[in-house]
């Protein structure tokens, strides 16, 4: 059997305040509707179909090429977007379809894969899920009888005593595909807002005989829709909770949860720790006995085991082994730690890979370079990489211990073992074993200072008279 799902993300969302689609809004960094998406793919849904309309080409290139789209230029409903989707839905193949807004992000793959199940089991034309609220205003009402949901009325169009019922519906369905594609082209829109609503094909379903399930959900989040910014807010909050909460389960120590920010894609080895203030982003690996933080932002990153991170901000780094960086220090795109090195603070490394025992302990800048193993780097070394058209590379090989106050003017190289003086600048390569220095001759004038202090003392009191 096969299965796909179509995702409603054709809406504007005026109360977001924002030019972007509604759906491509984040949420712990990924799009609502993606979110949407990946759920439905983790519960082997196969291509879901995203309904798009207001800033669709947006959306389309965010979501890229594991989707297929629709258009909905005007909006008039969810029955109307999902009449956008009926072609796309018979290029699919499938037999069944569910059908999801693109704002609940909070939607789990356990969510399709129960619903899907039950209506499987249950032979349905089609199921809804629902929840059962306390205070339900706003959300349409399911209506039955002994056999099931009979119909959905929007909270605008129920009578009052239609409004007395708690169980709502959660805007999730499963549909046997012809089933929905029979019934789409016979809904009205003869309702208040004038609109298709897809609630509709409930009813439509019932009359004519079809079986109709409804399943409740005990989480009323997976129907949590978002539809301004705070609600955004609320709902990354409860997203950021279940990753932190499934990361501690697997054996990381979070020492302030209230602090930590992990986005979903984040992987974390067992035995870390992750300090307050630290924020974990985008495809990053932290290894296993890592120590991350306090005040720490890792983007697009790879740590390797037993690595110590403090207070800095790595951003397409990779540091291996046993390596460290901080506090203070700047890890860019293209930087390398080896095993062991350690990067120390107010250190920038932009593409440039260190090898193994390197020391780089402070005031340092090394971009477009390499440096070999067991090198030391003094404080306040640059690497000058740029003339101001072309970047240029320094490469430093392995023993080598550079002076402090060093300025390596690229393109250059500076052989193994060799000694770079303090306080040089190097413009020219230095062979294997060699001493560079590249500073004026000092010169030591005695009693120059007691003579200056007093012509300027002279001068002061003229410019007083």
């Amino acid at each position: 059997m096969r299965i796909t799902g179509i995702i409603l993300a054709a809406g504007k969302g005026t109360r977001m305040k924002s030019e972007l689609p509604k759906g491509l809004h984040r949420v712990c960094g990924i799009p609502m509707a993606a979110l949407v998406g990946r759920a439905m793919m983790d519960a082997g849904l196969e291509r879901p179909i995203v309904v798009v309309g207001h800033g669709g080409d947006l959306l389309i290139e965010a979501l890229g090429p594991a989707y297929d789209y629709a258009w909905q230029h005007e909006q008039h409903g969810t029955g109307h977007a999902a009449m956008m989707a009926t072609d796309a839905l018979r290029a699919s193949g499938a037999n069944l379809v569910v059908i999801a807004p693109g704002d609940t992000p909070l939607l789990s793959a356990a969510v399709f894969e129960a619903l899907v199940g039950h209506h499987i089991d249950s032979g349905a034309k089609a199921t809804v899920a629902t929840a059962v609220l306390a205070d339900a205003t706003g959300y349409g009402r399911i209506v039955r009888d002994d056999h099931g949901p009979t119909r959905i009325v929007e909270h605008k169009d129920a009578t009052p005593t239609e409004r007395e019922i708690k169980e709502v519906n959660a805007a999730i369905y499963v549909f046997d595909v012809p089933t929905l594609l029979e019934i789409l082209p016979t809904l009205s829109n003869e309702n208040e807002q004038h609109e298709y609503y897809l609630t509709d094909a409930i009813a439509a379903i019932r009359a004519r005989g079809g079986k109709v399930e409804g399943l409740a959900f005990d989480d009323p989040d997976i129907m949590r829709g978002v539809n301004d910014r705070w609600q955004l807010a609320e709902a990354a909050k409860v997203l950021r909770q279940r990753v932190l909460k499934k990361h501690a389960l697997n054996g990381v120590t979070i020492v302030d949860p209230d602090t930590t920010y992990i986005e979903p894609d984040v992987v974390i080895g067992t035995d870390s720790t992750l300090e307050p203030g630290t924020i974990l982003e985008g495809n990053t690996t932290i290894g296993s006995r890592c120590h991350i933080g306090p005040n720490t932002k890792i983007l697009d990153s790879t740590i390797g085991d037993g690595c110590v991170v403090l207070m800095s901000h790595l951003n397409g780094a990779t540091m291996l082994s046993s390596s460290r960086c901080g506090p203070y220090a700047n890890l860019r795109p293209g930087a390398v730690l080896g095993e062991q090195t350690k990067i120390g603070n107010f250190v920038e490394v932009k593409n440039a890979q260190l090898g193994a025992r390197v020391a780089v302990s402070h005031l340092s800048y090394l971009g477009d370079g390499e440096v070999g193993d067991d090198t030391n780097i003094g404080a306040g070394t640059i690497f000058c990489n740029y003339d101001g058209f072309l970047k240029h590379r320094t490469v430093v090989g392995e023993g080598v211990f550079v002076g402090s106050n060093s300025t390596l003017v690229a393109p250059i190289n500076i052989g193994d073992g060799s000694m770079i003086a303090a306080g040089s600048v190097v413009t020219k390569d230095v062979p294997a074993d060699a001493l560079a220095m590249g500073r004026a001759r000092q010169e030591v004038k005695d009693g120059w200072v007691v003579e200056w202090r007093r012509r300027q003392q002279a001068e002061k009191d003229r410019r007083k008279s």
